[in-house]
């Protein structure tokens, strides 16, 4: 019978709301008709200038996606995760105390020649031993480099965490400026739809009253349910973008700020050259200090594998008591004091370690071309969204000025129709560039913001201040 213990401690948004109001100089139904443009499809009897009072402005929406965006918070999980490799490698190249005892309740029989046959005993004793076991490494390369890995990976693991940092950034801005951009569509398509209803009902009075033709009439009822078909899938992608911004905040999201026109033409500053954006997004881009710490840690990987030939050395001291631990030696007691080196030398793996090598310099010729295919896909980029910048700024003053004569070919088409030298369907034709022109500029506004973002994530400075920029153009 025994007892044993053991014991071991171890983008539009000019938001055409205003568009509307200060550039549609023409009178009739576009004006009012935008005015009463909805800001949330599940409310279309509110102006959309009493639904975006108040309302979510993106500094908030980012402040509120630092605290409660699903992806941010498992990453920072996942870094948390990685950071522990560090004290852990440490751990093995510090001294390594352990402590055992066990004690035992004997039951021994034995059995002895005498002069008339064996004799037979039984006899009950117990027994015990403790032991106090220090291990302290003095050499031992692989545990070394294996350090030093470890720090190779926890800087990988920080660089993660802020490339993620970064992309929550671009991707805020981007639900925010869909949303934005979403709504002024639908906006848009409000007054469309307005505009060919009373254009419908004109010529529809014009042929009841003989001046008209049924070409007019059947072409305006065509536009009209076009428009009435867009309109619906404006007010499905409001409700769908603002579902897609609140899965990233985590809170409702009914009301938004919108666009300020006048700030956002201020800040058409030049961006710098497009050299200097490349130096700085090769020195800070997360992405490329990952891949470098990664291939650091293939480099140690390398290291760690041609130690697999050295040889290691240990210093170890222990201390151990133990009593009647030997069948001979019942009722004796031991103490037993012992310090000195252990020495482990490799003299043949069947290969292994040499395996080891050539799989760890095939991973380090991965990582160093990952990260030049990033490198030069990260200059693509940069001058992807660079020139989205600059150029984001020519297209832009170019849509307004075609809004602007958008306008102009509107008011000249219903004054030529009333002299008689156009036709309903030249108004029409001219009301739907307009329209266009305005979505387009919308569109090339949200381009802008978002190209703005974009290109300071790709150089590691998205961060709050970033954002604080882009919230300055929204109207308070």
């Amino acid at each position: 019978m025994s007892d044993t213990t053991t014991k071991s401690p171890a983008l539009g948004a000019l938001c055409l709301t205003r568009i509307a109001a200060a550039s549609l100089v023409v009178a009739g139904p576009w004006a009012s008709a935008f005015a009463q443009a909805p800001a949330q499809a599940a409310v279309p009897a509110l102006p959309v200038v009493q639904q975006v009072t108040g309302g979510m402005t993106l500094s908030q929406a980012y402040e509120a996606a630092l605290a409660q965006d699903a992806v941010i918070r498992a990453a920072r999980a996942t870094a948390d995760v990685k950071r522990e490799r560090l004290p852990q490698a440490l751990s093995q190249l510090l001294p390594n105390v352990s402590a055992t005892y066990s004690k035992n309740r004997n039951d021994l029989l034995s059995s002895q020649p005498g002069l008339t046959g064996p004799v037979d005993s039984e006899t009950f004793y117990g027994s015990s031993s403790r032991a106090l076991t220090i291990r302290q490494p003095i050499f031992r390369p692989f545990q070394a480099l294996d350090y030093q890995q470890a720090k190779a990976q926890v800087a990988d693991a920080n660089a993660q965490l802020e490339r993620e940092t970064q992309n929550l950034a671009t991707r805020v801005s981007g639900a925010f400026l869909e949303a934005l951009l979403a709504q002024d569509q639908y906006a848009l398509a409000l007054v469309q739809e307005t505009a060919y209803s009373t254009q419908l009902s004109a010529a529809r009075r014009l042929f009841a009253g003989g001046a008209g033709v049924r070409t007019d009439v059947d072409d305006a009822q065509a536009r009209l349910d076009m428009a009435i078909a867009q309109k619906l899938v404006a007010q499905q992608n409001v409700e769908y973008t603002r579902r897609q911004l609140q899965v990233i905040v985590n809170v409702p999201v009914t009301k938004l700020a919108t666009v300020d026109p006048a700030k956002l033409d201020i800040a058409s500053a030049s961006a710098g050259r497009l050299e200097d954006w490349i130096d700085r997004a090769e020195a800070n881009s997360p992405e490329l200090v990952s891949l470098r710490a990664q291939r650091v840690a293939s480099q140690r990987e390398v290291d760690k594998a041609r130690t697999g030939h050295l040889p290691t050395l240990d210093a170890v001291a222990q201390w151990s008591v133990s009593d009647s631990d030997n069948v001979t030696r019942i009722n004796s007691r031991y103490d037993n004091r012992s310090i000195g080196v252990q020495l482990n030398v490799p003299i043949f793996a069947g290969g292994y370690v040499n395996s080891q090598v050539r799989q760890a310099l095939a991973d380090l010729e991965r990582a160093e071309q990952a990260l030049e295919a990033t490198r030069r896909d990260l200059n693509l980029r940069v001058e992807k969204e660079y020139r989205g910048v600059t150029e984001g700024v020519a297209q832009i003053r170019a849509l307004e000025q075609a809004v602007r004569s958008a306008e102009i070919t509107v008011e000249s088409n219903r004054r030529s129709y009333q002299g008689g030298s156009r036709t309903l369907v030249d108004i029409l034709n001219s009301e739907q560039q307009r329209v266009t022109a305005m979505r387009d500029l919308a569109q090339a506004r949200y381009q802008y913001m978002a190209s703005h973002v974009r290109l300071r994530a790709l150089v590691g400075q998205a961060d709050a201040t970033a954002i604080a920029e882009v919230n300055g153009w929204l109207k308070p």
